[in-house]
């Protein structure tokens, strides 16, 4: 039985946690990715011990994909502009990728009889909240060009799903964090303040720090993908978080804690378009495939310390 699974993006911060899941699973492996964000160094030991393949190849080139799905079971989407500031200074781009990229991808796997794909999609479809906490049937209302490109590209996988039978799975990610996520100016919340407490620098808050995100370890977010590989959910869409609302400030606070610094909080004019408040309703997933995450804020960011401080010796 072909149980191959590939990964676009894979070599990247939450692709290649789920190439670790996949991989102790028993799975064989393909990774797809023209490390223009990923890292190979996140899924080396993997390939140097001959678990997983690698190939650096770009999903705009429908040859070149289409070449490397004849012979898996199953996708899992994650290659993609991922940042809200970068698609705003490149829209064309981001959508050449994000969407573009996402159609020769499903054509591929139509015409190589792949039969299933998952989609790596994000909460920022939803925009400003209408209620509080956010399910799968909140109204779409994207409000940057990567928003817009990620609705697009579950568009498409609804589509390809209807009309030719590819087993597409949506998942929304929200806030998600852990080890391996790269550290640039587009980097998330928790890597900057991490950062900025080794460094002894002030942490900076945009607004007042009242705003609430939901954070989701990288690891539940792989395991939730596992399960949704093994089972059949074709057709559906899920949000994926943790399910609690944290304010900024009290993230800020937790990681000046766990990491014994006392480093000043300044505060800076909120961002044009940031939302205010965003939580995941799971109550979808919990009741499709029990998806509970395991890893608390607290527990996740006292990892993450240790696997920095170990990464910097």
């Amino acid at each position: 039985m072909n149980n191959r699974v590939l990964l676009t993006g894979g070599a990247g911060f939450i692709g290649s946690h789920i190439v670790d899941q996949l991989v102790n699973a028993g799975y064989p492996v393909c990774v797809f990715d023209n490390l223009s964000t990923g890292n190979f160094a996140n899924i080396d030991k993997n390939v140097n011990r001959g678990l997983v393949d690698f190939v650096k190849g770009d999903i705009r080139e429908k040859e070149q994909i289409t070449k490397y799905v004849r012979d898996v079971f199953a996708v899992v989407h994650l290659a993609a502009v991922v940042s809200v500031q970068f698609s705003m200074e490149n829209p064309s781009l981001t959508s050449q990728i994000n969407v573009q990229g996402t159609r020769r991808l499903l054509k591929s796997c139509i015409d190589c009889n792949v039969k299933k794909l998952i989609f790596i999609s994000s909460c920022s479809v939803y925009g400003a909240p209408q209620y509080l906490p956010i399910d799968e049937h909140h109204p779409l209302n994207p409000i940057s060009p990567y928003a817009f490109t990620k609705l697009e590209g579950e568009r498409l996988c609804q589509e390809f799903f209807n009309e030719s039978g590819l087993e597409t799975v949506i998942l929304r990610l929200f806030n998600v964090y852990g080890p391996r996520q790269a550290q640039n100016e587009y980097s998330g919340v928790i890597t900057k303040f991490m950062e900025c407490a080794e460094k002894g620098r002030p942490l900076v808050i945009y607004g007042d720090g009242s705003q609430t995100r939901d954070f989701v370890h990288v690891t539940d977010v792989a395991n939730g993908v596992l399960t949704l590989i093994k089972d059949d959910f074709a057709g559906e869409i899920f949000n994926m978080g943790y399910g609690k609302a944290v304010a900024i400030n009290d993230l800020a606070k937790m990681v000046l804690h766990l990491s014994s610094r006392n480093c000043e909080i300044k505060y800076k004019p909120a961002k044009e378009g940031d939302i205010l408040h965003s939580v995941a309703d799971l109550s979808k997933a919990r009741k499709a495939f029990a998806y509970v995450p395991k890893i608390s804020l607290e527990e996740g960011l006292q990892d993450l310390l240790l696997y920095r401080r170990h990464k910097a010796h």
